[in-house]
């Protein structure tokens, strides 16, 4: 049986190295990425503080090419903007295969109460078997940083390949990681990155979710005002920073998605 146990352990791979397969954004034309560069010089401070309808607007008037708005399902707020505002834009959902399954229940529901606007479902490289099989048994326990970047970050990074910019559910509200990002900025790839919602609190967001009738997640009644995965998720004290119950196990305070 230790024979067994060692052999197990020297056939794992190293969770730094990801699988092979798509891990990169496609890169932007020079033209697209100019004037993604522009936009952001010249609207970024003046959509600093902005309300998240000026925001969609801008965005409508201004993106010089495809767009994507990025669906957690914690909420629905952004498929009703887009709605309003975005017609033309694409729904993505990072299907980590690690959700609540309630999760996955108001991503079908979006589905039925959109039915104009595409939702793509973005997965990792590897199913969730295979990466155990790959990478040993919950590797979201043993290094989570690495299993965030094979289920989020790079499958975020290939499907925003066909887009000029994405839209993101960023709060400045959520923890002290966030209390200063922008409403407007360029990702990695030159992309726009447009986080409409970024001044609002929970109130505010429970406020336009009610006005709205939108599709609620059941677990944001139950104690949970961040959700991620169901195996590093957890509830939180009243009171309590929002994303205190993601990753609550380890320092971990960001998926690498925002960083």
């Amino acid at each position: 049986m230790v024979d067994f146990l060692r052999r197990a352990q020297v056939d794992v791979r190293d969770p730094e190295i990801s699988p092979e397969g798509p891990k990169e954004t496609a890169p932007l034309s020079p033209e697209v990425a100019a004037e993604n560069a522009r936009l952001v010089d010249e609207w970024a401070e003046k959509l600093y503080s902005a309300s998240a309808q000026e925001i969609m607007q801008w965005a409508h008037e201004h993106a010089p090419g495809k767009i994507a708005v990025t669906l957690s399902m914690e909420n629905t707020v952004l498929a009703e903007l887009a709605k309003d505002y975005l017609p033309d834009a694409e729904f993505l959902f990072l299907d980590t295969e690690y959700h609540f399954p309630e999760t996955l229940e108001v991503a079908d529901r979006v589905e039925e109460r959109y039915p104009d606007q595409k939702l793509v479902r973005a997965k990792a490289i590897l199913s969730r078997e295979e990466q155990d099989r790959v990478y040993g048994r919950a590797l979201y326990s043993t290094n989570p940083t690495a299993c965030c970047r094979m289920r989020k970050v790079e499958p975020l990074a290939v499907s925003l390949s066909p887009y000029a910019g994405w839209v993101t559910g960023l709060r400045r509200a959520d923890g002290p990681t966030r209390a200063q990002a922008p409403a407007l900025s360029l990702d990695a790839t030159g992309r726009l990155k447009i986080s409409p919602m970024i001044t609002w609190s929970l109130e505010d967001t429970d406020e336009y979710i009610d006005n709205k009738n939108l599709i609620i997640h059941p677990l944001t009644k139950q104690g949970y005002p961040s959700i991620g995965c169901a195996t590093c998720t957890l509830p939180v004290a009243e009171g309590e920073d929002p994303r205190a119950g993601r990753w609550a196990f380890s320092t971990k305070t960001e998926c690498g998605l925002h960083q």
